[in-house]
């Protein structure tokens, strides 16, 4: 059985996180993924990197990725314990956007208070997905102890 999340409780769990792994295709159409920092702005993730870099331009040549958001699970009395990581994993529409053009709200929460470095928004560029379709799910919104079945962790929401 799949536990139906609010659209509502993921973007909640995405907001909290700041790591994530893109998938995307290259022009030879082979899959890559590489781990990246974001933020969450108005339903959408937006992602800082250079504007040579090859995941700019694969994704300048195949707007379709995909996202998964690993969640860490710790029991806090007992860290040693190893627990699997909640994800959060969806398909969006991504595209790429010259940092000069992108609001100055975005740019803040990407830089972390360090835009007005202009200089180095000249190479710099801004991903941004839309999630379209579902989120899927796993150990979201559900008990810890409830990871330990799949049927009970697994999750679906709207992206909507």
């Amino acid at each position: 059985m799949t536990l139906e999340l609010s659209s509502e409780i993921v973007w909640k769990e995405l907001g909290k996180e700041l790591f994530a792994v893109i998938g995307m295709v290259t022009a030879k159409n082979e899959a890559r993924t590489i781990g990246v920092v974001y933020i969450v702005h108005d339903h959408k993730i937006y992602i800082l990197t250079g504007e040579n870099t090859w995941k700019a331009r694969h994704i300048r040549n195949n707007e379709n990725v995909s996202i998964t958001v690993p969640i860490a699970k710790r029991i806090p009395i007992m860290p040693w314990i190893k627990i699997p990581a909640a994800t959060i994993t969806f398909s969006g529409l991504a595209k790429v956007h010259p940092a000069k053009e992108v609001s100055k709200a975005i740019l803040h929460a990407l830089m972390r208070g360090q835009e007005e470095e202009v200089e180095k928004l000249g190479g710099m560029c801004v991903i941004e997905v839309q999630p379209v379709g579902d989120f899927i799910t796993y150990g979201v919104g559900v008990p810890m102890m409830s990871m330990r079945t799949p049927e009970k962790a697994r999750g679906r929401a709207t992206a909507a």
